[in-house]
């Protein structure tokens, strides 16, 4: 049977901070049209999660351990072009945004954003997603 309905937005979440993750996923799941695929705390883990549950967006946090965010997101974009990323940090630094506009992202954010302006955001990057 054809449905019209679209699915929902896959969205996996990568940050070092525990609390940032669980927030975060607790944030997605109050919203029907957006759904939470994994968790990982360092961009390795991110890579191995892309292979296996294939998100439309990634919440990408840019300083990590293991592998940053920048590093991670080259080698997903390169395999994966058409997965949004976001990057999400805390940092301040002039030279953040040197990195930013060489990084292979689809938006920045700061983590003092608000939660619903996230969402949308997360919302058209998926939209996004969907039409690639």
């Amino acid at each position: 049977m054809l449905t019209c309905e679209r699915s929902a937005i896959r969205v996996l979440i990568v940050d070092d901070h525990e609390l940032t993750r669980l927030s975060l996923s607790l944030a997605l799941r109050s919203h029907d049209d957006l759904e939470l695929v994994g968790l990982a705390s360092n961009g390795q883990e991110a890579i191995d999660l892309v292979s296996q549950q294939h998100p439309d967006v990634i919440i990408l946090d840019l300083q990590m351990p293991v592998m940053d965010g920048l590093s991670a997101s080259t080698l997903i974009k390169s395999a994966h072009p058409n997965i949004q990323i976001i990057a999400y940090s805390s940092l301040d630094d002039p030279q953040t945004e040197v990195m930013i506009q060489t990084a292979k992202i689809d938006a920045f954010c700061k983590k003092d954003i608000a939660t619903l302006d996230l969402i949308q955001m997360v919302r058209q990057l998926g939209q996004q997603a969907a039409n690639s």
